[in-house]
């Protein structure tokens, strides 16, 4: 047998008994599987997540990462990280209690908040809203003058003279004749309580309480004119909040109409690429339904404003210019308009004599009869396609909600929504 040779090239010595006795058996193979091996690089060793220290040469063997604390919420907690300059962090306040309460309260302050200042900014909202009804009504005539080889900027300056000097004539026209008018009826009222009293039943109540008396001394002393406005300052309010706010319509119409394009522009961007087109399409044909109706609207009032001038002319009623253009002008209010307006006119007709008011009021009568029946329809055909039901309620829930703007745009609005409706909605619902 050779003998064994020595890293340094000398034999081995063999090993005594005592050596041999001295070194220990090794212990015999545990029954326990050997824990899974942890899968390294591609190119490197197999490590161990236990066992022994491996000999030289062989793989080194790194233990196993330890299972991290469950935190808050049920999310892992690495209690792994390194206490910073300030000791180590916290656990996460994320699930707390104070903090969803504290959220929650900072969103219902915010929601409060925005609902306060929406309602005190109500009135320059509505504003707003009737200068962008107006410019999208007015946009038609400035269109058809483009057509005409015109720019948009003369044909927008053609279409807004035009509209102030309708609103100058309207002042010149109404407000001298009313203030004319109120101060013959305060100067007459003397006349109209001699007349009253010739009445016998009239007669005893005045001799029992001095009605007739006490109305003439309200009226003639000055504060009859003055309590109905809430006294001076209250007029001069009065008449400062409605230049103020003509103004501010005149003002933003203007705007709008030179800015209109450009405002669709950035509203179609606003909506995603692959629908833009379609939205553009339903966009357009919303803003000329509604421009059609206001045109339309405005086509009626001045058919009704053109024959009531020439009615009370005939008539012989005075102030017959006034009166028509409020008949016009109270028109354009759905359902009631046209009320109102023959039921001024017909008044000035009883103070000319009670067969005129009778005959304004016959008048009236059969001309909304005609009006409802011929003349708006065959208007509002081409421009705005809603059913009469749709038109009422429209316009009775507009009214509810903003007064007589809400009763204006009740119906175009409901032109829109059943466009909508009948364009996307009915469509997706026979897909499903």
């Amino acid at each position: 047998m050779p003998e064994p040779i020595t890293p340094g090239g000398a034999p081995a010595p063999e090993p005594s008994e005592a050596s041999t006795a001295s070194v220990p058996e090794s212990p015999a193979p545990s029954a326990e599987p050997a824990p899974a091996p942890i899968p390294g690089p591609a190119a490197g060793p197999t490590l161990t997540s236990a066992g022994p220290l491996p000999a030289p040469g062989e793989a080194e063997s790194v233990p196993a990462p330890a299972a991290p604390l469950p935190g808050p919420s049920g999310t892992p907690f690495d209690m792994t990280v390194a206490d910073g300059p300030f000791g180590r962090p916290g656990r996460s306040l994320r699930g707390s209690p104070f903090v969803f309460g504290f959220t929650a309260a900072l969103g219902v302050l915010t929601a409060w908040w925005l609902v306060q200042a929406v309602a005190s900014a109500g009135s320059m909202i509505i504003l707003i809203v009737v200068s962008l009804f107006l410019a999208v009504g007015l946009n038609p005539a400035v269109e058809a003058l483009q057509r005409r080889n015109l720019s948009r900027l003369l044909a927008i300056t053609v279409v807004f003279l035009g509209v102030i000097a309708l609103f100058v004539v309207f002042g010149l026209a109404v407000v001298p004749p009313l203030t004319t008018q109120f101060t013959q009826f305060v100067d007459n009222v003397p006349q109209y309580v001699q007349e009253l009293q010739n009445n016998r039943i009239i007669r005893d109540l005045d001799q029992r309480f001095q009605l007739l008396e006490k109305l003439q001394q309200y009226v003639t002393s000055g504060d009859f004119g003055t309590q109905m406005f809430g006294g001076v300052l209250g007029l001069g309010s009065v008449l400062l909040g409605a230049v103020f706010n003509s103004l501010t319509v005149l003002v933003l119409t203007l705007y709008f109409l030179g800015s209109l394009t450009s405002i669709k522009e950035m509203g179609y961007r606003l909506v995603p690429r692959s629908r833009r087109t379609r939205t553009r399409l339903l966009g357009d044909e919303i803003i000329q339904r509604i421009g059609g109706y206001v045109a339309g609207n405005l086509i009626v009032s001045l058919i009704a404003g053109v024959t009531t001038f020439t009615f009370l002319s005939i008539m012989r009623v005075p102030y017959a210019l006034a009166l028509a253009l409020i008949v016009a002008l109270t028109d354009l209010i759905p359902m009631v308009g046209a009320f109102i307006g023959a039921g001024v006119a017909s008044l000035v007709g009883f103070f000319v004599s009670p067969t005129v008011g009778i005959v304004c009021v016959v008048f009236f009568t059969l001309y909304q009869q005609v009006e409802n029946y011929l003349i708006a329809p065959k208007v509002m055909l081409s421009s705005v396609d809603v059913p009469p039901l749709a038109t009422v309620v429209s316009a009775l829930l507009g009214g509810a909600l903003l007064g007589v703007v809400g009763a204006l745009l009740g119906i175009p609005m409901a032109a829109a929504v059943l466009l909508i409706l009948r364009e996307v909605v009915l469509p997706r619902q026979e897909r499903l």
